[in-house]
Protein backbone atom coordinates (compact mmCIF):
# COMPACT_ATOMS: atom_id res chain seq x y z
CA UNK A 1 0.00 0.00 0.00
CA UNK A 2 1.20 3.50 -0.74
CA UNK A 3 2.42 5.49 2.27
CA UNK A 4 4.88 8.27 3.08
CA UNK A 5 7.80 5.83 2.94
CA UNK A 6 6.59 4.15 -0.26
CA UNK A 7 4.48 6.71 -2.13
CA UNK A 8 4.79 4.90 -5.46
CA UNK A 9 7.01 7.53 -7.04
CA UNK A 10 10.52 8.98 -6.90
CA UNK A 11 11.73 12.52 -7.48
CA UNK A 12 13.93 13.06 -10.52
CA UNK A 13 15.54 16.16 -11.96
CA UNK A 14 14.15 16.91 -15.42
CA UNK A 15 14.08 19.82 -17.84
CA UNK A 16 10.65 21.19 -18.72
CA UNK A 17 9.97 23.40 -21.71
CA UNK A 18 8.16 26.48 -20.47
CA UNK A 19 8.12 28.61 -23.61
CA UNK A 20 11.10 30.51 -22.29
CA UNK A 21 13.52 27.63 -22.55
CA UNK A 22 14.26 24.34 -20.83
CA UNK A 23 14.02 24.87 -17.09
CA UNK A 24 15.38 22.38 -14.56
CA UNK A 25 12.86 21.13 -12.02
CA UNK A 26 12.17 18.25 -9.66
CA UNK A 27 9.40 16.03 -10.93
CA UNK A 28 7.63 12.99 -9.39
CA UNK A 29 8.23 9.90 -11.55
CA UNK A 30 6.14 6.77 -11.10
CA UNK A 31 8.12 3.79 -9.76
CA UNK A 32 8.65 0.69 -11.94
CA UNK A 33 10.09 -2.46 -10.37
CA UNK A 34 10.31 -6.16 -11.35
CA UNK A 35 8.33 -8.80 -9.46
CA UNK A 36 9.22 -12.46 -10.03
CA UNK A 37 6.51 -15.03 -9.34
CA UNK A 38 7.21 -18.68 -8.51
CA UNK A 39 4.62 -21.45 -8.47
CA UNK A 40 5.65 -24.68 -6.72
CA UNK A 41 9.31 -23.68 -7.21
CA UNK A 42 8.83 -23.03 -10.94
CA UNK A 43 9.77 -19.51 -12.00
CA UNK A 44 6.71 -18.42 -13.92
CA UNK A 45 7.13 -14.79 -14.92
CA UNK A 46 8.66 -11.46 -14.02
CA UNK A 47 6.11 -8.66 -14.08
CA UNK A 48 7.00 -4.99 -14.27
CA UNK A 49 4.84 -3.24 -11.72
CA UNK A 50 4.44 -0.45 -9.20
CA UNK A 51 5.70 -2.59 -6.30
CA UNK A 52 2.69 -2.59 -3.97
CA UNK A 53 0.08 -5.25 -3.12
CA UNK A 54 2.55 -7.93 -4.21
CA UNK A 55 0.58 -10.84 -2.76
CA UNK A 56 -2.71 -9.98 -4.45
CA UNK A 57 -0.93 -9.13 -7.71
CA UNK A 58 0.83 -12.51 -7.81
CA UNK A 59 -2.28 -14.48 -6.87
CA UNK A 60 -4.43 -12.49 -9.28
CA UNK A 61 -2.00 -13.08 -12.12
CA UNK A 62 -1.81 -16.84 -11.49
CA UNK A 63 -5.59 -17.08 -11.13
CA UNK A 64 -6.36 -15.02 -14.23
CA UNK A 65 -3.94 -17.14 -16.26
CA UNK A 66 -5.62 -20.34 -15.09
CA UNK A 67 -2.54 -21.58 -13.24
CA UNK A 68 -4.35 -21.89 -9.92
CA UNK A 69 -8.00 -22.65 -9.49
CA UNK A 70 -9.29 -23.21 -5.94
CA UNK A 71 -8.53 -21.26 -2.79
CA UNK A 72 -8.61 -24.59 -0.93
CA UNK A 73 -5.53 -25.74 -2.86
CA UNK A 74 -3.47 -22.76 -1.75
CA UNK A 75 -0.86 -24.03 0.73
CA UNK A 76 1.32 -20.96 1.24
CA UNK A 77 2.24 -17.56 -0.16
CA UNK A 78 5.65 -16.13 0.73
CA UNK A 79 6.30 -12.49 -0.14
CA UNK A 80 9.90 -11.29 -0.19
CA UNK A 81 9.52 -7.54 -0.57
CA UNK A 82 13.26 -6.84 -0.38
CA UNK A 83 14.05 -9.07 -3.37
CA UNK A 84 10.62 -8.58 -4.99
CA UNK A 85 9.73 -12.27 -5.11
CA UNK A 86 6.48 -14.06 -4.42
CA UNK A 87 6.55 -17.83 -3.94
CA UNK A 88 3.19 -19.57 -4.16
CA UNK A 89 2.72 -23.22 -3.21
CA UNK A 90 -0.44 -25.11 -4.11
CA UNK A 91 -1.71 -28.67 -3.79
CA UNK A 92 -2.46 -28.82 -7.49
CA UNK A 93 -0.19 -30.59 -9.98
CA UNK A 94 1.68 -27.81 -11.80
CA UNK A 95 3.75 -30.04 -14.06
CA UNK A 96 2.18 -28.40 -17.12
CA UNK A 97 3.37 -24.96 -16.07
CA UNK A 98 6.50 -25.06 -18.20
CA UNK A 99 4.49 -26.15 -21.26
CA UNK A 100 2.07 -23.32 -20.62
CA UNK A 101 4.98 -20.94 -20.37
CA UNK A 102 6.16 -21.99 -23.82
CA UNK A 103 2.69 -21.01 -25.13
CA UNK A 104 2.90 -17.51 -23.72
CA UNK A 105 1.94 -14.62 -25.95
CA UNK A 106 3.26 -11.08 -25.68
CA UNK A 107 0.08 -9.03 -25.51
CA UNK A 108 -0.74 -5.43 -26.25
CA UNK A 109 -0.72 -4.58 -22.55
CA UNK A 110 1.41 -1.71 -21.22
CA UNK A 111 4.95 -2.91 -20.63
CA UNK A 112 4.41 -5.85 -23.00
CA UNK A 113 2.31 -7.83 -20.55
CA UNK A 114 2.81 -11.56 -20.79
CA UNK A 115 -0.09 -13.96 -20.95
CA UNK A 116 -0.18 -17.72 -21.28
CA UNK A 117 -3.45 -18.19 -23.05
CA UNK A 118 -4.52 -17.90 -26.62
CA UNK A 119 -7.42 -15.45 -26.82
CA UNK A 120 -9.58 -18.12 -28.42
CA UNK A 121 -9.34 -20.18 -25.22
CA UNK A 122 -11.98 -17.81 -23.89
CA UNK A 123 -14.52 -19.60 -26.04
CA UNK A 124 -14.41 -22.46 -23.53
CA UNK A 125 -15.36 -20.09 -20.71
CA UNK A 126 -19.00 -20.38 -19.67
CA UNK A 127 -21.10 -17.44 -20.75
CA UNK A 128 -21.72 -14.94 -17.96
CA UNK A 129 -25.34 -14.99 -16.85
CA UNK A 130 -26.34 -12.09 -14.63
CA UNK A 131 -29.39 -9.86 -14.21
CA UNK A 132 -27.17 -6.87 -13.48
CA UNK A 133 -28.07 -3.64 -15.26
CA UNK A 134 -26.60 -0.16 -15.00
CA UNK A 135 -27.98 3.30 -15.73
CA UNK A 136 -26.09 5.76 -17.90
CA UNK A 137 -25.80 8.23 -15.01
CA UNK A 138 -24.30 5.46 -12.85
CA UNK A 139 -21.65 4.85 -15.52
CA UNK A 140 -20.65 8.53 -15.45
CA UNK A 141 -20.65 8.50 -11.63
CA UNK A 142 -18.33 5.47 -11.42
CA UNK A 143 -15.88 7.02 -13.88
CA UNK A 144 -15.87 10.26 -11.90
CA UNK A 145 -15.19 8.30 -8.71
CA UNK A 146 -12.30 6.48 -10.37
CA UNK A 147 -10.78 9.83 -11.26
CA UNK A 148 -11.25 11.14 -7.73
CA UNK A 149 -9.37 8.18 -6.24
CA UNK A 150 -6.51 8.33 -8.75
CA UNK A 151 -4.10 10.26 -6.51
CA UNK A 152 -0.85 8.77 -7.82
CA UNK A 153 -1.89 9.43 -11.42
CA UNK A 154 -2.56 13.08 -10.57
CA UNK A 155 0.95 13.35 -9.13
CA UNK A 156 2.89 11.45 -11.81
CA UNK A 157 0.62 11.00 -14.84
CA UNK A 158 2.18 7.54 -15.15
CA UNK A 159 -0.34 4.98 -13.87
CA UNK A 160 -3.45 3.11 -14.89
CA UNK A 161 -6.29 2.72 -12.43
CA UNK A 162 -8.94 0.05 -11.98
CA UNK A 163 -11.69 -0.48 -9.46
CA UNK A 164 -14.23 -3.09 -8.50
CA UNK A 165 -17.62 -1.48 -8.02
CA UNK A 166 -21.29 -1.95 -7.47
CA UNK A 167 -23.49 0.07 -9.80
CA UNK A 168 -23.55 2.74 -7.08
CA UNK A 169 -19.94 3.17 -6.00
CA UNK A 170 -16.38 1.84 -5.95
CA UNK A 171 -15.57 -0.89 -3.43
CA UNK A 172 -11.92 -1.74 -4.22
CA UNK A 173 -9.44 0.58 -5.99
CA UNK A 174 -6.01 -0.43 -7.32
CA UNK A 175 -3.39 1.37 -9.41
CA UNK A 176 -0.26 0.26 -11.28
CA UNK A 177 1.93 1.11 -14.25
CA UNK A 178 -0.03 -1.38 -16.38
CA UNK A 179 -3.78 -1.77 -16.49
CA UNK A 180 -3.46 -5.58 -16.46
CA UNK A 181 -1.53 -5.41 -13.16
CA UNK A 182 -4.21 -3.22 -11.59
CA UNK A 183 -6.90 -5.70 -12.64
CA UNK A 184 -4.87 -8.67 -11.36
CA UNK A 185 -4.48 -6.97 -7.96
CA UNK A 186 -8.25 -6.76 -7.74
CA UNK A 187 -8.73 -10.36 -8.86
CA UNK A 188 -6.17 -11.60 -6.34
CA UNK A 189 -7.81 -9.70 -3.49
CA UNK A 190 -11.22 -11.07 -4.42
CA UNK A 191 -9.94 -14.64 -4.82
CA UNK A 192 -8.17 -14.58 -1.44
CA UNK A 193 -11.24 -13.15 0.31
CA UNK A 194 -13.91 -15.14 -1.56
CA UNK A 195 -15.67 -12.03 -2.88
CA UNK A 196 -18.58 -12.76 -5.23
CA UNK A 197 -18.14 -10.94 -8.55
CA UNK A 198 -21.29 -11.81 -10.49
CA UNK A 199 -23.03 -8.63 -9.30
CA UNK A 200 -20.06 -6.30 -9.70
CA UNK A 201 -18.69 -3.88 -12.29
CA UNK A 202 -15.04 -3.43 -13.35
CA UNK A 203 -14.02 0.17 -14.04
CA UNK A 204 -10.67 1.00 -15.64
CA UNK A 205 -8.75 3.77 -17.36
CA UNK A 206 -6.93 1.64 -19.93
CA UNK A 207 -7.97 0.73 -23.43
CA UNK A 208 -10.07 -2.43 -23.62
CA UNK A 209 -8.02 -5.10 -25.36
CA UNK A 210 -8.57 -8.84 -25.56
CA UNK A 211 -6.47 -9.68 -22.50
CA UNK A 212 -8.40 -7.28 -20.26
CA UNK A 213 -11.67 -8.63 -21.60
CA UNK A 214 -10.53 -12.20 -20.95
CA UNK A 215 -9.50 -11.32 -17.40
CA UNK A 216 -12.94 -9.79 -16.88
CA UNK A 217 -14.58 -12.94 -18.24
CA UNK A 218 -12.50 -15.21 -16.01
CA UNK A 219 -13.55 -13.11 -13.02
CA UNK A 220 -17.20 -13.54 -14.00
CA UNK A 221 -17.87 -9.78 -14.01
CA UNK A 222 -20.81 -8.89 -16.31
CA UNK A 223 -20.05 -5.19 -16.95
CA UNK A 224 -16.73 -3.58 -17.94
CA UNK A 225 -16.40 0.21 -18.12
CA UNK A 226 -13.38 2.13 -19.41
CA UNK A 227 -12.26 5.68 -20.03
CA UNK A 228 -10.65 4.42 -23.24
CA UNK A 229 -11.74 2.67 -26.42
CA UNK A 230 -12.14 -1.04 -27.18
CA UNK A 231 -10.40 -3.15 -29.82
CA UNK A 232 -12.24 -5.30 -32.36
CA UNK A 233 -11.16 -8.58 -30.73
CA UNK A 234 -12.26 -7.38 -27.30
CA UNK A 235 -15.70 -6.53 -28.70
CA UNK A 236 -16.01 -9.92 -30.41
CA UNK A 237 -15.02 -11.79 -27.24
CA UNK A 238 -17.34 -9.67 -25.08
CA UNK A 239 -20.27 -10.61 -27.29
CA UNK A 240 -19.40 -14.30 -27.05
CA UNK A 241 -19.07 -14.47 -23.26
CA UNK A 242 -21.82 -12.00 -22.32
CA UNK A 243 -19.87 -9.00 -21.01
CA UNK A 244 -21.42 -5.56 -21.42
CA UNK A 245 -18.63 -3.37 -22.75
CA UNK A 246 -18.87 0.39 -22.18
CA UNK A 247 -15.96 2.54 -23.27
CA UNK A 248 -14.74 6.01 -24.10
CA UNK A 249 -16.57 7.35 -21.06
CA UNK A 250 -16.16 11.12 -20.90
CA UNK A 251 -18.06 13.83 -19.03
CA UNK A 252 -21.18 13.59 -21.20
CA UNK A 253 -20.45 10.82 -23.71
CA UNK A 254 -19.90 7.09 -23.74
CA UNK A 255 -19.99 4.19 -26.18
CA UNK A 256 -21.81 0.91 -25.55
CA UNK A 257 -19.92 -1.67 -27.62
CA UNK A 258 -21.78 -4.77 -26.40
CA UNK A 259 -24.52 -5.64 -23.92
CA UNK A 260 -26.97 -2.89 -24.85
CA UNK A 261 -29.67 -4.71 -22.86
CA UNK A 262 -27.69 -4.15 -19.64
CA UNK A 263 -27.57 -0.36 -20.06
CA UNK A 264 -30.58 1.72 -19.06
CA UNK A 265 -31.00 5.21 -20.49
CA UNK A 266 -33.08 6.62 -17.65
CA UNK A 267 -31.41 8.84 -15.06
CA UNK A 268 -32.13 8.84 -11.33
CA UNK A 269 -34.40 11.72 -10.43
Amino acid sequence: MMDDQNPGYEIAKVFKWTGQGLMEQDRPIVREVPLTIYLNDHEIVTLLCLGDHLKSLAIGFLKSEGLISRIEDLKSVFVDEANRLVRVEVEEDTSLVEKLFLRRTVTSGCGKGTTFYNALDTLTTGKIVSPLKIRVDQVFHLMRRLGEDSGLYKITGGTHNSALATVDDLVLFRTDIGRHNAVDKIYGECFLNNIFLGDKVLVTTGRITSEILIKTGRMGIPILISHSAATSLAISLAEQIGVALIGYVRVKNLIVYTGRDRVEEKFKV
